[in-house]
């Protein structure tokens, strides 16, 4: 079926965009050109300048062909691109960047991305994918938005932090007030009082992770 001078030019258009283009025709003629594509979320562009504000290099791994993940990619502000894999390629991308030293966090949300989580040394599912994805993850995200990965690095980030100054106290306490005890330097009552206060701390700085946003 011959297709006329204007629809090639807007299927070629389409294309370029990285958009699916399917030329409509009936009565052997074409009519029309349909264009079919992913619609990138609002708040993606800001996820993915949050990963980045984080140390965090994005890079988008895909099966969609190479115009539609460049699409993506431009308008979410990703520079690294790998398109048209295949689930196998996926995790060989990953183990080439883990070979590389880099730690890496896998997001997705398909069965094609379940054996890419599972390599990753984190994988992040989204609660709106498949229970493929959601099985082969170390942790799932409940609403299916990219931000909300960069809120649980953040929040793993703080809770390490947390962890470190509790440990901190609590060995600093007890390197401290032991020797003075063992010497009878320390008094009991003393003692007593600050390995409460010791605990009061901990749980009061563990609990400052609620106010987390």
């Amino acid at each position: 079926i011959h297709l006329p001078t204007d629809l090639a030019h807007r299927k070629t258009e389409a294309e370029t965009a990285g958009r699916t283009a399917i030329t409509v025709a009936w009565d052997g003629e074409a009519r029309g050109v349909l264009e079919v594509a992913d619609a990138v979320k609002d708040t993606s562009p800001a996820a993915v300048a949050e990963l980045r504000a984080l140390g965090l290099l994005p890079v988008l791994l895909t099966g969609d062909n190479r115009a539609s993940a460049d699409a993506v990619a431009r308008a979410v502000g990703i520079d690294e691109v790998h398109a048209e894999v295949l689930p196998e390629e996926k995790v060989r991308a990953i183990e080439r960047l883990r070979a590389d030293g880099r730690s890496v966090a896998m997001v997705g949300d398909g069965v094609n991305d379940a054996a890419a989580l599972a390599t990753a040394d984190l994988g992040l599912a989204m609660g709106t994918g498949t229970d493929a994805a959601i099985a082969a993850s170390d942790l799932t995200l409940v609403r299916g938005d990219l931000k909300v990965a960069a809120d649980a690095i953040r929040l793993s980030r703080r809770t390490l932090t947390t962890i470190r100054g509790n440990l901190l106290w609590a060995f600093g306490y007890n390197v401290i007030a032991l020797p003075l005890a063992a010497f009878g330097l320390l008094n009991p009552m003393i003692a007593g009082a600050a390995m409460a206060l010791s605990s009061v701390f901990v749980v009061t700085n563990s609990l400052r992770l609620r106010a987390f946003t």
